[in-house]
């Protein structure tokens, strides 16, 4: 079902009778339970048109890395050939989204769109609204509960935003149908790049190689789907009780297709409300990250324009964090040592390498990781704009909502205040301690070991 609160009206101009429906994928990049496709689908067979797909392969997304492009072309290629299944020629431009929907208007008589979160995104859909000369249609399709639907402004907390949610959750939690596309075409119009071999692709784009392409997730909906089924097989059965402990190895992986939007979030949450002997705890564990946790990110993005900068943070940590600057640090360390991962901390070491290695870091380690910076840096402001800036490079799934409200929760967003003490202040603080008492922490070492560099206990520099 696609309900009438996902669909929004970009512009005011009325559809045109010029050939052929025009769906802009940007970030709902899948063939399968997305709105927008539907929709657009939809919309061609009332019109009785054929529909084409569009793609605009930027080069300027900020802070985006060579392994993020051909983790994202993997997923385009097998989307590209879904959608040919289905009678819809997908047309990927190297290009700015924008230009590359402009070089498709012609003939177009309606444009269909997904939904995106950050500035950059929101631009791009404003500019292209303001440039077409027919109707432009957006249908958010990568949240289970349209955001607009939840709340109108910025939410403090989990806590306030949650009962938001779950006012609307049940209605929202529906299926969606596949609508069979009555004129299929193979003329798009315009030619496609070749993303037959994303790697190729990638090394002739003029983009940062800092984070190099990884080998540990294969981007597409297949591979999310089979991640889906083997973390429903045994993964959350163990969620509610060890989804924190970096050593057990429970969490889905699935933030990096998320992220992408090769994977829907109402598809993961039906499917895990439907699983069976699954613990009930383990279901509403879970369904709290992907649903509240998810949108609540959403809704940072959506309402705080400086969700990427220090001025982001609640006026008490601010001035908690900024009390405390000063204080004495038993440890700095540079950009350069963090990035390496070159501390006096084994653990932080660790969470450090995996990101680098593997593309993804444990969910329980990314806190822990965040609050050290804070502590080994000269000041909260430089803490923060390193940990944005080391997690949107090597995360899969960074540059995303989620990446930067979880930055930001480090540093005292969506939180509260806690006892005082040295460099935080009030800001919430976590030990390596802590990690010992609460989890088998050698287990974790082993991982990132497995992962293809040895363990290094390597000195700081101490002040």
């Amino acid at each position: 079902m696609i309900h009438p609160e996902r669909v929004k009206f970009l512009n005011d101009e009325p559809p045109r009778s010029k050939g052929r429906v025009l769906y802009w994928m940007q970030q709902s990049q899948r063939a399968e339970f997305n709105h927008a496709l539907e929709f657009a689908i939809r919309a061609a067979n009332e019109r009785r048109e054929p529909l084409v797909a569009v793609f605009g392969l930027t080069t300027s997304f900020p802070q985006a890395q060579a392994r993020h492009y051909v983790f994202m072309l993997e997923g385009l290629r097998e989307t590209q050939r879904a959608l040919r299944k289905r009678g819809v020629p997908l047309v990927v431009l190297l290009a700015d989204p924008p230009q590359a929907v402009a070089a498709m208007s012609a003939r177009t008589s309606l444009v269909v769109t997904d939904a995106g979160y950050l500035r950059v995104q929101r631009a791009w859909r404003r500019e292209v609204a303001r440039a077409a000369n027919c109707r432009v249609v957006q249908v958010e399709s990568d949240v289970v509960v349209p955001t607009d639907v939840v709340s109108g402004k910025e939410e403090y907390a989990a806590r306030t935003i949650r009962p938001k949610v779950h006012k609307h959750l049940s209605r929202f939690m529906a299926p969606l149908e596949e609508t069979e596309l009555t004129r299929r075409t193979r003329s798009a119009g315009a030619e496609s790049i070749d993303i037959s071999d994303p790697r190729g692709v990638v090394a002739g784009l003029p983009i940062e190689e800092r984070a190099l392409p990884v080998d540990s997730f294969t981007g597409g909906t297949a591979m999310a789907e089979e991640l889906l089924q083997r973390f429903l097989a045994s993964g959350i059965r163990a969620y509610a009780d060890r989804r924190s402990d970096p050593g057990a190895g429970v969490e889905s992986d699935l933030s990096p297709y998320l992220h992408f939007g090769q994977l829907s979030p109402l598809r993961v949450a039906l499917a895990v409300r439907s699983s069976r002997g699954v613990p009930r705890a383990a279901k509403d564990d879970f369904l709290e990250e992907l649903i509240v946790r998810r949108e609540l990110a959403m809704n940072f993005c959506l309402h705080n324009s400086h969700y990427d900068r220090y001025t982001c943070l609640p006026e008490w940590a601010v001035r908690t964090l900024e009390k405390h600057a000063g204080d004495a640090r038993e440890y700095g360390y540079s950009y350069r040592l963090l990035e390496s991962g070159a501390t006096h901390d084994p653990y932080w070491n660790a969470a450090q390498r995996e990101m680098v290695l593997r593309g993804k870091m444990h969910g329980y380690m990314r806190m822990y990781w965040g609050k050290k910076i804070i502590e080994w840096t000269r000041s909260p402001r430089l803490a923060f704009r390193t940990a944005l800036r080391l997690n949107n490079v090597y995360e899969l799934d960074g540059r995303d909502p989620n990446s930067f409200a979880g930055v930001a929760w480090c540093f005292g967003k969506h939180d509260r205040p806690w006892k005082e003490r040295a460099v935080f202040g009030q800001v919430r603080w976590m030990s390596a301690d802590g990690l010992r008492r609460k989890f088998d922490m050698d287990a974790y070492l082993d991982r990132v070991d497995a992962l293809g560099e040895g363990r290094e206990e390597r000195g700081g520099e101490r002040r």
